[in-house]
């Protein structure tokens, strides 16, 4: 069965600070702890995991091993040949590691690393969608120890040349083979491949040379974005650990829902109430957009449903400067009057005298035309 890494394990990453494992060590045996969590029948699998991860990264030599070589024990089974007891590829990580290590590879990063990418979702309201807006966000990561200047050393003091490697960062082992003895050159346990040793650690940073800080970063949104859209700002992101360069910070936007306007794609659709009345007769009303009210012909005998169009009202193209800009989509709804009185009831009697029977032959012609279109399915 094949072991966890220790890293995944503890759930910190590669880069934590002995404190960092230290804290999650103590979470987690707590956790499951076989005398605290009697009814997990696992409980005590789990606290032996946590407790052999924590014996490896908390040991500063053993950590660095398990960094180069993983689960696997370069020391062990070399006497008996490829058959024996030796690691396989997938335990060095494929043929570049066992090259590596038996003709001579330091261990060491094979050049700067790029700063991981961080994401960040920013909740904008309907209107900052449709015309852009700018926040300024906390975004955590880690920057450059200001203390120390990233030497890790408390200021004052001198980064010293580390005794066991004298500075190269790499310790050679010799190691017996199939093919004789080989030279083994591996990470130094003591400096962590850092070819240095730092003898009063910075307070701040406790000789890491980094640390963990919230910065705060200013987002300009482009007019026009949607929900799920990213944007992408260039060297926000993490600082890279060996110099190399910053990752990026990715914005995924996500937009809150309006309380009368809805969206689809650059175009808005709003609901606008019609009196009978003025369903009937028409009339001039004003209607919500995103640039303010407007004043919209109603014409005589509009039905509910019917939809007007307000071109350009609608929601800016993104990158099209603001100009670009989707429709604005009217649907009218006739409300039925309610509660009517006596006098009122006399009135509409009175209306349906005046117009006849056309609204019931209408209707009677409707319901025949549907009949129709049934049975001929049928």
């Amino acid at each position: 069965m094949n072991k966890r890494d220790y890293y995944e394990v503890l759930g910190v990453g590669r880069d934590a600070t002995q404190d960092e494992v230290k804290k999650a060590y103590r979470k987690l045996a707590r956790q499951y702890h076989p005398d605290v969590n009697k009814e997990d029948p696992d409980a005590e699998q789990k606290f032996k995991e946590v407790s052999e991860a924590y014996e490896v990264l908390s040991d500063s030599n053993e950590r660095a091993r398990y960094d180069q070589f993983g689960h696997a024990d370069p020391t062990q089974g070399m006497g008996g040949g490829f058959g024996g007891q030796g690691a396989g590829f997938s335990d060095f990580g494929g043929f570049g590691d066992i090259f590596d290590m038996f003709f001579g590879g330091t261990g060491k990063a094979r050049g700067p690393q790029r700063g991981a990418d961080l994401e960040y979702e920013l909740e904008v309201t309907f209107e900052e969608a449709a015309f852009g807006t700018e926040n300024d966000i906390l975004v955590p990561r880690t920057e450059t120890c200001g203390t120390c200047s990233g030497t890790g050393a408390r200021p004052g003091t001198r980064v010293e040349t580390c005794p066991t490697c004298n500075g190269s960062g790499e310790q050679q082992t010799v190691v017996n083979t199939p093919f004789g003895r080989m030279v083994n050159r591996k990470v130094c346990g003591t400096c962590h491949g850092t070819g240095k040793r730092i003898a009063s650690p910075c307070p701040d940073c406790h000789g890491q040379g980094r640390r963990r800080v919230r910065r705060t970063v200013k987002i300009k949104v482009p007019a026009g974005v949607d929900t799920g859209m990213r944007l992408r700002m260039p060297g926000a992101g993490e600082m890279s650990p060996n110099g190399g360069q910053p990752g990026d910070l990715h914005i995924v936007i996500r937009v809150q829902p309006h309380d009368v306007f809805e969206r689809d794609g650059n175009n808005v659709y709003v609901d606008v109430p019609l009196s009978f009345v003025q369903a009937a007769l028409g009339d001039e009303i004003e209607v919500p957009t995103l640039d303010g009210n407007v004043k919209l012909r109603i014409p005589e005998g509009t039905q509910t449903g019917t939809m007007f169009r307000l071109r350009g009202k609608g929601i800016p193209k993104v990158g099209g400067g603001g100009i670009q800009r989707g429709d604005e989509h009217v649907r009218v709804h006739v409300i039925t009057p309610t509660n009517l009185n006596e006098r009122q009831r006399d009135l509409f009697r009175e209306l349906s005298d005046e117009l006849g029977e056309a609204p019931q032959e209408q209707s009677r012609t409707f319901i025949e035309r549907m009949k129709n279109a049934f049975l001929r399915d049928h």
